[in-house]
C-alpha cells in the first residue's frame, strides 16, 4: 500500500505503514451514487493577470501542475458570464441600454483575459474539460436598479425572453471560439446582495425562468447545454430547491443542483428527496488570504461533506492570486498558488496540498465509497477507475494517531502525524 503524507513542516512525502497497534479503523462500505467527474477551479480575470506577471516557464509550470494528467488533472471548471468579484472591473456582455434584441451582445472583453486563461488551461490538460458558466449579474439595464451590485431582474416577458437569449448567445459565442459550455447555472448566489456583481432571485422565479424562458430558448436554438439549479448558497431546501423539484415541468428540465457556502446545508435534504439527481459543489469557501494550515483542514471537511453526499464534482475558487489575494472590491481570499509580481516568483499554499491528496490520483469514473469505522468522519474512500482503491484522510488532532486502513482486502496501520493529511492507495 502506497502512502503519501502532508504536514505543515513536511509538505508531501512517501511514508511506510507502521507495525504499531491500530487505535482507530477505516473500511469500505457500499458504493455511493454516481461516478465522480472531477475537481476544478473558476477562471477569473484577476487570476490570469497574476499569472501573466510570471515568466513563460513559471507560468507553464503552474498550469501543468494544475491541469495536466501528471498534476492535479483539474477538469471540471467554471467561468463567469460577465463580471464577478475577481474581474478587473464590472461589465456585462451587452451594456447597450434597451437592446432587447441583443444586437450588441459581445464576448470581446473575454478575449483579453478569460479566453487566454481557458485556452492555456486546456492546452495543459491536453483535452477539453467540463465547463459550466453562471452570471453574477445581468446587464444593469435589465435590472430594477441600474447597477451591477443591487436589484433584481425586471420581471417582464420581453426582458425575460431577452435574458434567455443572452444565455444562448453566450454559449454560441464561446462555441465559435472552440470552447464548449457544458452547463449553465442560472444565478450565482441568488439570495446574496453583494458589493460585487449580484442579482436577487426567489426559488419560485428561478423555477419559472427555467421552465418558461431558458429551456424553451435552448430548445429553439438547438442547444444541448445542461441547465442546473444553482449556485445555491442558502441552507433552506424549501426556499431554494423545492420550487423547482416540486414543479413537474421544471423538474424535468434541470440536470442537477449546484451548491456553495451555506448551501451545503441543503445538499443532504436534496439528496434525500431526489437521490438520483446529480449535485456538485460550485465554489470552495475562500478564506481570508492568509492561507493557513488550519483553513486547509476546514477545506478538507468541506470536500468530505460534499463527496460524502455523492457530489459528482468539487470546484475550487481562485487557483492563482497575487500575494494577499485581494479581490477587486477589497476582500482578501485564499488560493492554491500565490504570486509575487515584483520578484516574478510563485509559491504553493496549503489548500493546494489538500486538493493534491485527492486529485493527484482521481480520474473521472472513480466511485465514492461509504466509509465505515471510527475514522469515517475524517476520511473519503474511492474505488478508482483503474481498479485500485484509495483513502484520503486527515488527522485533525494535535497528537499522532494510528489508523488501520482496509483497501482491496489488505489492512495497513498508518501513523498520521499531528494535523496532517494522508492518501493511501491499494
Amino acid at each position: 500500500m502506497d502512502v503519501f503524507i502532508s504536514t505543515q513542516a513536511q509538505s508531501w512525502a512517501l511514508a511506510a505503514p507502521t507495525s504499531r497497534a491500530a487505535t482507530v479503523s477505516l473500511s469500505p462500505g457500499r458504493a455511493m451514487l454516481a461516478d465522480f467527474k472531477g475537481f476544478g477551479v473558476c477562471f477569473n480575470e484577476v487570476g490570469w493577470k497574476a499569472l501573466s506577471a510570471l515568466g513563460e516557464n513559471s507560468r507553464a509550470e503552474i498550469l501543468q501542475t494544475l491541469f495536466s494528467g501528471q498534476g492535479l488533472n483539474l477538469n471540471y471548471c467554471r467561468i463567469p458570464m460577465g463580471a464577478n468579484d475577481y474581474s478587473l472591473d464590472w461589465y456585462s456582455h451587452n451594456d447597450t441600454d434597451g437592446d432587447l434584441a441583443m444586437q450588441h451582445f459581445s464576448i470581446a472583453r473575454d478575449h483579453k483575459l478569460l479566453i487566454p486563461y481557458l485556452r492555456a488551461a486546456q492546452a495543459a490538460h491536453g483535452a477539453p474539460f467540463t465547463l459550466f458558466a453562471s452570471p453574477w449579474s445581468p446587464p444593469t439595464w435589465m435590472k430594477t436598479h441600474k447597477t451591477f451590485n443591487y436589484g433584481t431582474l425586471i420581471w417582464q416577458p420581453d426582458y425575460l425572453t431577452a435574458y434567455a437569449d443572452y444565455f444562448v448567445r453566450f454559449i454560441k459565442a464561446y462555441a465559435a471560439e472552440g470552447i464548449r459550455i457544458d452547463a449553465v447555472h442560472v444565478q450565482n448566489e441568488p439570495d446574496s446582495d453583494q458589493k460585487f456583481p449580484s442579482c436577487l432571485w426567489t426559488g419560485e422565479k428561478l423555477a419559472a425562468f427555467i421552465r418558461d424562458y431558458l429551456s424553451p430558448a435552448f430548445k429553439a436554438a438547438g442547444l444541448d447545454t445542461q441547465i442546473w439549479l444553482g449556485t445555491i448558497e442558502r441552507p433552506s431546501f424549501n426556499d431554494w430547491i423545492a420550487p423547482s423539484l416540486l414543479d413537474p415541468e421544471t423538474a424535468k428540465l434541470i440536470s442537477g443542483v449546484g451548491f456553495q457556502w451555506a448551501g451545503k446545508g441543503a445538499a443532504l435534504r436534496t439528496r434525500q428527496v431526489a437521490p438520483e439527481l446529480p449535485i456538485i459543489q460550485t465554489e470552495n469557501e475562500c478564506g481570508d488570504g492568509k492561507n493557513t494550515w488550519d483553513y486547509a483542514h476546514y477545506v478538507f471537511d468541506l470536500i468530505r461533506h460534499y463527496l460524502g453526499l455523492g457530489a459528482e464534482a468539487y470546484v475550487y475558487w481562485n487557483a492563482v492570486l497575487e500575494d494577499g489575494g485581494v479581490s477587486t472590491w477589497g476582500w482578501r481570499q485564499n488560493s492554491l498558488f500565490t504570486i509575487d509580481t515584483q520578484a516574478r516568483t510563485y509559491a504553493t499554499r496549503p489548500e493546494f496540498l489538500v486538493l493534491k491528496h485527492f486529485a493527484q490520483f482521481l480520474r473521472p469514473g472513480a466511485k465514492i465509497i461509504e466509509c465505515v469505522g471510527a475514522m469515517s468522519g475524517n476520511a473519503v474512500l474511492f474505488a478508482l477507475a483503474d481498479g485500485r482503491e484509495m483513502a484520503v484522510l486527515q488527522n485533525p488532532l494535535e497528537t499522532e494517531i494510528i489508523v488501520a486502513v482496509a483497501l482491496k482486502g489488505q489492512v495497513a496501520n498508518l501513523a498520521l502525524p499531528p494535523r496532517s493529511f494522508a492518501t493511501a492507495l491499494s
